[in-house]
């Protein structure tokens, strides 16, 4: 029972991962323009603005997934990283320690705890074409999602604004996406979704740098002597 419920969360992980991957890189470019605040057409232009200028970043992260199924919420926390065109670093040190690594040509998923390295083709981790094209720098919000803001409330308590996009495609598995803008320096400060499964998963960051020297090799992968590999068909 113990293994099934183990298997269990690590597959609803790697889903969660998949999914983590592009909301990350719809959100991710929000940077200081305006002191003052936007109309929401404006607002999405900038955001889509800021995503074009921005070659990769640094930021770190809290996770909170809820997995329904199960009836288990993990925390998690680390730094991630991405650079155009298509690589991605997920470093995760807290509980412990686990590290998800992609390139255009591979995807590594490593669980130093299970002494074991998921090994896939980068295509087969990159299956939604909307992925594809933000991880590649040429996506475009609008025409992937329709953009509101929230329904209760276009801002919190704070003045933040808060917005609701709905993706017009079923491919990420999401319903809608709940995301949090700082309204002095329009950073975002959180995002919430449910999956179609119920699951839910929030994720906050901080300490965002945009533009720094991220070299190719960060997002090139060796496996450690003795660790069991798995290739993920």
């Amino acid at each position: 029972m113990r293994k099934q419920l183990s298997e269990e969360t690590e597959q609803m992980n790697r889903s969660i991962h998949k999914k983590l991957i592009i909301i990350f890189l719809i959100i991710f470019t929000t940077t200081p323009i305006y002191a003052e605040p936007l109309p929401l057409e404006e607002l999405i232009a900038k955001i889509q603005e800021r995503y074009e200028q921005t070659k990769n970043l640094r930021a770190k992260f809290v996770q909170e997934a809820t997995i329904k199924s199960i009836n288990q919420t993990l925390t998690e926390e680390g730094t991630v990283y991405f650079k155009k065109p298509k690589r991605m670093l997920w470093d995760y040190s807290k509980p412990s320690h686990k590290r998800l690594v992609i390139n255009p040509q591979k995807a590594w998923l490593y669980i130093p705890d299970e002494n074991l390295v998921y090994v896939q083709d980068a295509k087969k981790v990159l299956t939604s074409k909307m992925t594809v094209r933000f991880i590649a720098g040429i996506g475009k919000l609008k025409d992937d999602f329709q953009i509101t803001f929230a329904p209760q409330n276009s801002t919190d308590e704070k003045g933040n604004y808060l917005l609701c996009l709905t993706p017009y495609s079923q491919e990420m598995g999401i319903e809608k996406l709940i995301m949090k803008i700082n309204k002095d320096t329009f950073y975002t400060m959180n995002f919430n979704f449910i999956d179609i499964y119920g699951n839910m998963t929030k994720l906050t960051f901080t300490d965002m740098k945009t533009n720094i020297n991220l070299p190719d090799s960060m997002f090139n992968y060796t496996p450690p002597e003795g660790v069991e590999i798995y290739e993920v068909p």
